[in-house]
């Protein structure tokens, strides 16, 4: 256990939301990995952020306390609300990798952390069913029809490319299609003979060779917007009852007409299906945990879509974009069509167990479990007096093995490990030992002492 209460039990025997204080950031990941243990089989966690930067952090330090843990980033989109670009396709390819492994999770699956933000919270997303739809499995030696199947990454959002460079690119030669789909650590090699599917190789992509031969591929959408018939009639009926009959100079709806994508096409998600679902959907039955500033930053987010929405309104109230030569103007959906309106955020993130760094006071409305987490062992007062730091530092690790404590070091890297290591010893701290996770630290003598990159 890497904290001595059992915190999912806690969370349940509670008749109102609890929050966690004394978590520091470092210590989100080994909170997020004991609630997965301690959780039933079957059953995920999820845990909301208040912004992304921290989703890499939390990730690696799942590797270490839980590397049996299947980890998902679900990231927002990286744009402006109502911009006229798309977000990168670096954030779709992570959305709809998510989405789609979760649409299509069931009972008993593997344990499963999804780490998100409160700006994607604050997101409506594509159907479940729709989602789930689109996923499609290859396996060598099945029957599969190579011209369908590049039809599904052109209405997937998948770009043709003479050579695949970069994720959501596909190449066709022959009886060969490349594909780098999202989600996937390097791109695929489909070798076709006539209507059978030979075989699946990974690939490099700076040189172009295979790395290895797959037993199975899951494809998912490149993009949120499919352009099948069915969306694009949807797109087209609920774009003119939204805003009126559309002009020649339209570029949204005559591309969109035609099948083909138009930047910024994802802002109009909403016409495309028949009504969009949350997050909050996709994680039903998950245990949902927030960072405490994940409300301030969902507020904060609704205020900006409320602000661009506005802007939006008031050029095309005022037809600024025709008059200044600019064009048909921008024709903006209502918030509550693509975000969650102040009120379902406060309603979905009020209820949800919170973690905070600091002391915090129980009240009528949120109980309080202090999991006393505290700053560590800092040598500011040897550095300011010049005394030697690694002898204060290997003196202090002696101390906390006294007390009967397991005593791990970090640093940023491998090689910073060695160098750390390299000189501690030379400090008299011989009794140092590499390891890459929280069991191989558990299972060192303890006389030793760990080190480890995080």
């Amino acid at each position: 256990m890497l904290f001595s209460e059992n915190l999912a039990a806690q969370i349940a025997s509670e008749d109102r939301p609890l929050t966690f204080s004394g978590v520091p950031d470092g210590a989100v990941a080994a909170l997020l990995a004991q609630l997965a243990k301690e959780q039933e089989s079957g059953s995920g966690i999820a845990y909301v952020a208040a912004d992304g930067q921290k989703l890499p952090e939390i990730a690696a330090g799942l590797a270490f306390f839980a590397p049996w843990l299947e980890v998902i980033e679900l990231p927002a989109w990286d744009c402006l609300p109502y911009d006229r670009v798309s977000p990168s396709a670096s954030a779709t390819a992570g959305r709809v990798a998510a989405l789609s492994r979760l649409a299509a999770a069931g009972e008993g699956r593997q344990p499963l952390v999804v780490l998100t933000t409160a700006n994607a919270l604050v997101q409506r997303c594509v159907p479940r069913a729709a989602m789930a739809g689109q996923v499609r499995h290859f396996l060598p030696g099945q029957s599969a029809d190579m011209d369908g199947l590049v039809r599904w990454l052109e209405i997937n959002g998948f770009e043709r490319a003479t050579t695949v460079r970069d994720r959501g690119e596909y190449a066709v030669r022959g009886g060969i299609v490349d594909l780098h789909t999202p989600g996937a650590g390097e791109p695929v090699r489909l070798d076709f003979f006539g209507d059978t599917l030979e075989s699946v190789r990974s690939f490099d992509l700076a040189s172009q060779r295979t790395t290895g031969q797959l037993k199975q591929l899951t494809l998912a959408p490149m993009s949120e917007v499919i352009l099948d018939e069915a969306s694009v009639s949807r797109f087209r009926s609920g774009y003119i009852a939204a805003f009126g009959a559309a002009t020649r100079d339209d570029a949204l709806y005559q591309a969109v007409s035609e099948g083909r994508r138009f930047a910024g096409t994802e802002h109009w998600l909403p016409l495309f299906y028949e009504k969009l679902e949350t997050l909050g959907d996709y994680l039903s039955g998950f245990l949902t945990i927030a960072d405490q500033a994940a409300t301030e930053s969902a507020n904060h987010r609704i205020e900006q879509i409320e602000d661009h929405y506005q802007a939006r309104r008031n050029v095309l109230d005022d037809n600024l974009e025709a008059s200044l030569g600019g064009g048909a103007p921008y024709k903006p959906l209502a918030p509550q069509t693509l975000y969650l309106s102040g009120e379902e955020a406060a309603s979905c993130l009020g209820g949800l167990t919170q973690v905070s760094p600091f002391a915090a006071a129980e009240t009528s409305a949120r109980a309080v479990r202090d999991l006393q987490g505290r700053p560590g062992r800092n040598f500011a007062t040897e550095r300011a007096s010049g005394a030697n730091v690694f002898d204060a530092l290997v003196a202090h690790v002696g101390e906390e093995k006294a007390r009967g404590q397991r005593v791990l070091l970090a640093s940023w890297t491998e090689g910073s490990g060695d160098r750390m290591a390299k000189l501690l010893a030379d400090h008299g701290l011989e009794a140092l030992r590499g390891v890459d996770n929280l069991a191989a630290l558990e299972g060192l003598r303890p006389q030793l002492a760990g080190i480890a990159p995080l």
